[in-house]
């Protein structure tokens, strides 16, 4: 299990087993990356004819992926609706002065301090989820402080101060992208780090998104944006027979973490084949022992009717 870097792509499609309708995926994905340099793995495995190399299927890291879903994918709902587009470059330019300004003074802090009561939170460019962390510190700020508080600070540092559409905005958007948080925390987790998660949290990030569609006005685009990057980079995942049966195996889940008929049925199959085969193998090991002790046993009657005679 690897990351989306052109290097792991590349080892994989020379030397592993892949599935032809998810190289173009891989090729699309790849380019999504930014360029990295990396050492020509198909060299130097040529020069030694002497060893043959074959690597596995390749399985992307669902971490990696679903962190592609909270930024590149996310970022397109402002190039389908004009109205999400304006506010959020609204809410967050002032956001961004105010970071900006905490993060250029001492003396900022501790207005901030004085005023809030909080430290705002910075984001941070390489970790996506600062941005919802920074959110929902402003937020929680207007929430136990109240709008003067901000307002205050705007004042001080010559900010311009959130309107209440844009105050409405911030909100709408930490709820819209806190379950994807909130998943993305259980599959980088190191207590529940098992193949049988990954179906489960999946389906219930759909889940979670469909119901909010009723209730958003605002971040609408940005469900829906993240519905479709969803589909579209687990989806081959959402059909593989193997995650089915790793999610329906834990006793957690078993079958209740999807009400798809169809999707269990396909997981229960997967194991019904996978027990048949073990047993015959198993069938077939016992009978190749037996055969075994039989010609050893009979080398030792031939032997003894040989003496006797």
């Amino acid at each position: 299990m690897t990351d989306s870097g052109s290097n792991f792509i590349k080892a994989f499609s020379v030397f592993g087993s892949q599935d032809p309708s998810k190289e173009a995926e891989l090729e699309e994905d790849s380019s999504e990356e930014l360029q990295t340099d990396y050492l020509d793995t198909f060299s130097i495995l040529e020069e030694d004819s002497g060893l043959e190399y074959q690597l596995p299927q390749h399985q992307r890291c669902a971490a990696h992926l679903l962190n592609l879903v909270a930024t590149t994918d996310a970022a397109q709902a402002e190039e389908k609706n004009g109205t999400y587009k304006w506010l959020l470059r609204a809410a967050f330019g002032k956001c961004q002065a105010l970071w900006n300004k905490t993060g250029r003074s001492y003396i900022a802090a501790e207005i901030v301090e004085d005023e809030c009561k909080l430290q705002l939170v910075r984001q941070n460019q390489t970790r996506w989820n600062s941005i919802y962390m920074a959110v929902e510190r402003i937020l929680r700020i207007l929430q136990q402080e109240g709008e003067d508080a901000i307002r205050n600070v705007c004042e001080k540092f010559g900010v311009t101060m959130l309107s209440p559409a844009e105050i409405a905005f911030l909100s709408e958007y930490y709820i819209a992208m806190k379950p994807v948080v909130k998943f993305l925390n259980i599959l980088q987790s190191e207590t529940n780090a098992y193949m049988g998660w990954l179906l489960p949290v999946i389906f219930q990030l759909q889940a979670k998104l469909r119901r909010m569609e009723a209730s958003s006005k605002m971040c609408l685009p940005l469900i829906r944006a993240i519905q479709d990057s969803v589909q579209k980079r687990f989806g081959g995942m959402m059909e593989d027979p193997e995650l089915i049966a790793a999610a329906i195996l834990l006793p957690k889940f078993k079958t209740t973490w999807t009400e798809n008929t169809d999707v269990i049925e396909a997981g229960l199959a997967y194991e019904k084949t996978l027990l048949e085969q073990m047993t015959q193998g198993d069938m077939e090991q016992v009978g190749q022992h037996s055969s075994d002790e039989v010609d050893f046993f009979n080398e030792i009657q031939k032997d003894t009717e040989y003496r006797g005679a």
